[in-house]
C-alpha cells in the first residue's frame, strides 16, 4: 500500500520504452567507421576473384601457367606499381598537412595523387591495348582481365573521389579540426585501401 502512495512522476523516472539511448564512440568517427567497412566488403569481393585465380591456376591448367607465347610485362607492371605506391605517400602528406593548418601542401598532396594516379590508370589502359590478348583468350585471359579490369575500377573511382576533394580543397572547404578534413581522410583510407591492394595483384599475376 505504501508503494502506492508514491508520486507518479518518481515511480516513471525508472522506465525506459523501446530501444536504448544511442551512444557514439569517441574513438572513431561514423564517416570513418562506415568507409572501414565498405572497403571489408571490397576485401571479399577481391577475395572471390583471388580464389576463381588459384583455383584455374592450380587446378584447372597446373602445368601451362601463364600459356605458352604469353608475356606479361613484368617491368612496366613494376614501375606502375612504384608509382601507385607513391601516391600513397602524397594522400598522406595532403592530410598531415591539412592537419597541421597546410591549405598549400593540402592542395599540393592531393594533386599529385590524383596525378599519380592517373598516370597508373592511363599506363594500364595502354598494357591492355599491347599486351597481345584478350579477355576471351581462354581461362588465363578471362581472369587476368578481370582482377586488373577489378582493381582498374577501384582506381577510377578513387579517382572520382580525388576529384571532387581537389576541387573542395582549392575552395578552402578544409580546416585541421578532424570534422573538417573528413573530406580528405576518408578519399584517404580508400587510396590507400586501392595500393595494397594492387600490390596484391601485381605479386600474384606478374610474379609468383
Amino acid at each position: 500500500m505504501e508503494s502506492a502512495s508514491l508520486p507518479v512522476g518518481h515511480a516513471g523516472e525508472h522506465e525506459h520504452h523501446g530501444p536504448p539511448d544511442f551512444h557514439r564512440s569517441a574513438r572513431i568517427d561514423q564517416t570513418v567507421l562506415g568507409i572501414l567497412i565498405f572497403i571489408l566488403s571490397e576485401i571479399m569481393l577481391f577475395a572471390s576473384f583471388f580464389a576463381a585465380y588459384f583455383f584455374i591456376r592450380v587446378v584447372v591448367s597446373p602445368d601451362s601457367w601463364p600459356p605458352a607465347g604469353v608475356e606479361l610485362p613484368v617491368l612496366i607492371a613494376g614501375i606502375n606499381t612504384v608509382i601507385l605506391v607513391s601516391s600513397s605517400f602524397t594522400v598522406h602528406y595532403a592530410l598531415e598537412a591539412i592537419k597541421h593548418n597546410n591549405h598549400r601542401g593540402l592542395r599540393l598532396g592531393l594533386g599529385m595523387t590524383w596525378l599519380l594516379g592517373a598516370t597508373f590508370l592511363f599506363i594500364q589502359l595502354n598494357e591492355y591495348v599491347h599486351i597481345g590478348f584478350s579477355a576471351r583468350d581462354g581461362a588465363f585471359g578471362s581472369i587476368f582481365y578481370g582482377l586488373t579490369g577489378l582493381h582498374g575500377a577501384h582506381v577510377f573511382v578513387g579517382l572520382l573521389l580525388l576529384t571532387f576533394a581537389n576541387i573542395r580543397a582549392w575552395r578552402g572547404h578544409f580546416g585541421p579540426e578532424q570534422k573538417n578534413h573528413l573530406g580528405v581522410e576518408v578519399p584517404g583510407i580508400y587510396w590507400h585501401f586501392v595500393d595494397i591492394m594492387w600490390i596484391v595483384v601485381f605479386v600474384t599475376i606478374y610474379v609468383i
